[in-house]
């Protein structure tokens, strides 16, 4: 498997240390705060996010609840907007994490503003609805990108039905986002790198999983509950870092042909370059030597012609 980034497969979330000034409650904090936005009815996030518990799965591996914040459903804007006609230019994604924040001061303030936080959300993610399906691929992206969102990651349960893809993901780069490599690495199981996260991001046939290259897949609710990571589950978990394994070490493989058959063909180009050379210096050669031997063939019979005409006047 080939990652976008550096920090491939070993690599993991820097586990933050919360701010000393962090408040100790939300209730201590006197803030603005975001207007209230509607929440979306067309069942999407309870279905793929909620019920899965990815919230608190995420919360858990990524650590430092004191300054990591992962929820769902916050408004996002450079700063809490002046007046409820301000929120033309907030956006509400599905999930956002962001480290090294007052996660306390988002509560409070009911929403992420960039400018109070000093930074903007580490990632986001937006979950495919027939509403809001062709702005997450646009206008959502380039507002993301506006506020300096490092990662976007977009997630369609019917792959292909609302986005051109079931998972995609662009990383920010010089203020642009630049596609996330996005894989299959079994069949109806795609992945791609969050360096953001340190985890792979997955659609697991049809469903939005996390899958950490150190413990395999971020157990759901249900696992949670129940206790079991059965032996099929440790099997898939197993085979999916297998085949993720092999498929990096196919990459890699596939990488280092393309190189050889790359010098291979500048080799063979060089060699045809020479051998076209030398065939047109031979070719110059030839000429010039056929030129000498017709020079010389003419001298002799001139020579000859004169020699017949002084024999010719002595017999005379």
């Amino acid at each position: 498997m080939t990652t976008d980034a550096a920090a491939g497969p070993a690599a993991t979330a820097t586990a933050p240390a919360p701010p000393s000034e962090l408040p100790s409650s939300s209730a201590a904090l006197s803030v603005a705060v975001f207007p209230d936005f509607a929440p979306r009815n067309d069942m999407m996030n309870p279905e793929h996010i909620h019920d899965y518990g990815h919230q608190p799965a995420l919360r858990l591996h990524l650590g430092n609840p004191e300054s990591t914040i992962v929820l769902g459903e916050v408004p996002i804007y450079g700063e809490v907007p002046r007046s409820r006609e301000g929120r033309a230019g907030v956006r509400v994604p599905d999930l956002l994490v962001a480290f090294h924040i007052r996660r306390a001061q988002v509560i409070a303030q009911k929403g992420y503003a960039i400018s109070e936080q000093g930074k903007p959300p580490d990632f986001v993610l937006e979950v495919a609805s027939d509403s809001t399906a062709r702005t997450d691929e646009t206008d959502k992206r380039e507002d993301y990108a506006r506020f300096g969102v490092t990662e976007y990651w977009l997630f369609d349960p019917d792959w292909g039905r609302r986005y051109r893809r079931g998972l995609m993901g662009w990383r920010l780069v010089n203020g642009r986002y630049v596609p996330i490599y996005i894989w299959e690495y079994a069949s109806g199981r795609y992945c791609g790198w969050s360096a953001a996260l340190g985890l792979y991001v997955c659609w697991d046939q049809g469903r939005l999983r996390w899958y950490d290259p150190v413990s395999g897949y971020l157990r759901t609710h249900d696992e949670e509950q129940s206790g079991r990571i059965s032996a099929e589950t440790g099997r898939i978990t197993a085979e999916a870092g297998r085949i993720i394994a092999e498929a990096q070490r196919d990459a890699v493989a596939a990488q280092r042909d393309a190189e050889r058959d790359e010098r291979t063909n500048a080799e063979v180009r060089r060699i045809a370059a020479e051998a076209q050379r030398d065939a047109v210096a031979a070719e110059r050669d030839s000429e010039r030597e056929e030129r000498i031997a017709a020079e010389a063939e003419i001298a002799r019979l001139r020579a000859e012609i004169a020699r017949l005409r002084a024999d010719a006047a002595d017999e005379a």
